[in-house]
């Protein structure tokens, strides 16, 4: 973490900004609640690397999987922009849940978490002995094999609701395939992922 100070917030982000080779918009930060000096008042901005917010992510699931009573350990990695964390844990099965629910509610809460710390949206995907990347084999296989149908039909296939991560591996999975597009649809929770078929 750096600190820098400025009149104006506007003014500290444009010293980092310099300072750092960064567009602003690409910063991570956090600014101070408490303004700087007796006479002439400085707005205090943190400016963060992907390597605190990578720590604030693994202690705060590290706290909340902690609370559960449940012993465990993380491991990250910064993969194009995405933080993986991925989960050991003495008891894997119970942190996965039912059709991975469990572990899609951790991910949300350290996701929120993290977002709101550094009023930042960061992509942040948990994953435990394999299971989502298993999950989005399985979602891949299914995707394909359902495109090829409405190939032959020509009828649109809705998906039940599912999460973004989930959503993307069928969009990729159908990426490139004739006569076929995907779309999401919906909002929140309720979102669904639908294979199109186009002349």
């Amino acid at each position: 973490m750096e600190i820098y100070l400025g009149k104006t917030v506007e003014e500290a982000l444009e010293a980092a900004s310099e300072a750092l080779k960064t567009p602003v918009n690409d910063l991570i930060y956090r600014v101070s609640d408490k303004k700087v000096g007796l006479f002439s008042k400085k707005f205090q901005v943190e400016v963060y690397d992907y390597s605190d917010v990578i720590r604030f992510a693994e202690d705060y699931l590290l706290n909340v999987i902690d609370a559960l009573g449940i012993e465990s350990t993380v491991n990250s990695k910064l993969d194009d922009y995405v933080i993986r964390i991925t989960i050991d844990s003495t008891h894997n099965p119970i942190l996965i849940g039912k059709n991975g629910v469990t572990l899609q509610a951790l991910n949300e809460l350290v996701k929120i978490a993290t977002n709101s710390y550094f009023h930042k949206r960061f992509r942040i995907l948990l994953d435990i002995n394999g299971y989502k990347d298993s999950k989005y084999g399985k979602l891949a296989r299914t995707a394909r094999k359902i495109a090829k149908d409405v190939q032959k039909t020509k009828t649109t296939y809705t998906f039940d609701p599912m999460p973004a991560d989930e959503r993307r591996a069928i969009h990729n999975a159908c990426n490139g395939m004739k006569n076929i597009k995907t779309e999401s649809i919906g909002e929140g929770k309720t979102r669904q992922v639908q294979i199109i078929y186009v002349e």
